[in-house]
């Protein structure tokens, strides 16, 4: 239903002009795109994270597209100059990817390197040594594989029917929003008995998903790529305790130095929205000493972000809103940015 509202918005918005009129007025400095996973085939009928999904001709044309309606397209360390200068350049387009997914590898880079497009990808180091549970997609994938669910919970066992397209969903909704809001160590612990009540391999999982230090190689090396923090698991730091949210941040930074020799200056807030990160996040980012830091609040780039510089918005492309005239609408910051500036 969400998404049917949002083509239907993007539809309406393209149709009437309006981004080019906003782009032509607007004072943003420039907007930040958020991606995940690259991957050129149509999703499955049940799919719950095709949300995180952007086919590779969608990418290439996004870059295109937006070279074309005057974007430059920066690096994050370039980002960050444009947005503290006191009179403003040219608009600017930075692409991001979190997750270090190994279709990044294989049908992203070499557009961006065929484009000669600047990017940052954020690492998660824990995924990358093939111990994290990637709980979403583990989740999706267990429900995908059941026709129903006994899921153990406060020493209570809930039941669930996943055998129909909609249950699947349902269920999936349901578990999603009881997870994000338990513990961490409660979640994860709850996706280990799942996957271990319905015959499914994390690490084997974690493995098929996420690039080993080895693939990470090729964009540490890559002049193109800015390699950010993701922080080690992927929690959600605010519902961590302080020295463990800091730590989150800081021994990320220290293993992505220790393995490519320089020490990120970028983070992104794993999940990154409301609930999962906030001025204490944002505190501790600048504390350690990083230069920018993003949410996955929506949003373009101001002036004013030159104070905001550990807790910048993005734009989520891809998902259900493939079609290239959604480009234009993508790329239009003020539609995203209603009492920013």
């Amino acid at each position: 239903m969400r998404e049917r509202f949002a083509g239907a918005a993007f539809e309406l918005i393209w149709a009437s002009q309006l981004p080019r009129l906003l782009r032509a007025r607007s004072k943003a400095r420039g907007i930040v795109f958020a991606m995940n996973r690259v991957l050129p085939d149509d999703p499955a009928d049940f799919a719950p994270n095709a949300g995180l999904v952007i086919k590779p001709d969608v990418l290439e044309f996004t870059i295109v597209r937006v070279r074309q309606l005057g974007f430059d397209i920066v690096g994050l360390d370039e980002a960050a100059r444009r947005i503290e200068m006191e009179e403003a350049t040219r608009p600017f387009v930075a692409l991001t990817f979190d997750g270090a997914f190994r279709d990044n590898l294989k049908y992203a880079l070499p557009i961006l390197r065929r484009q000669q497009s600047p990017f940052a990808l954020y690492v998660p180091t824990a995924p990358v040594d093939g111990v994290e549970e990637m709980w979403r997609h583990a989740l999706e994938d267990i429900v995908a594989g059941q026709n129903a669910l006994a899921v153990s919970l406060g020493g209570e066992t809930e039941y669930y029917a996943t055998a129909s397209l909609a249950e699947k969903h349902q269920a999936y909704a349901a578990l999603l929003k009881r997870m994000r809001t338990m513990p961490e160590a409660d979640r994860v612990a709850l996706v280990r008995d799942l996957a271990t009540q319905y015959g499914l391999d994390l690490a084997r999982h974690c493995r098929e998903l996420v690039m080993d230090w080895g693939e990470l190689r090729h964009f540490a090396d890559e002049r193109l790529c800015t390699i950010g923090a993701g922080t080690v698991h992927g929690y959600e730091l605010a519902k961590l305790g302080p020295a463990d949210a800091r730590s989150e941040i800081e021994q990320s930074v220290r293993i992505l130095k220790a393995q490519f020799g320089a020490a990120p200056q970028h983070l992104s807030y794993p999940v990154g929205d409301a609930m999962a990160a906030g001025p204490r996040e944002f505190g501790f980012a600048r504390e350690l000493g990083l230069r920018t830091a993003v949410t996955t609040v929506p949003g373009g780039l101001f002036a004013g972000d030159r104070y905001r510089l550990h807790a910048l918005p993005r734009v989520r492309i891809g998902g259900a809103l493939q079609a290239r005239r959604h480009v234009d609408v993508f790329a239009t910051p003020g539609l995203f940015s209603l009492g920013r500036g």
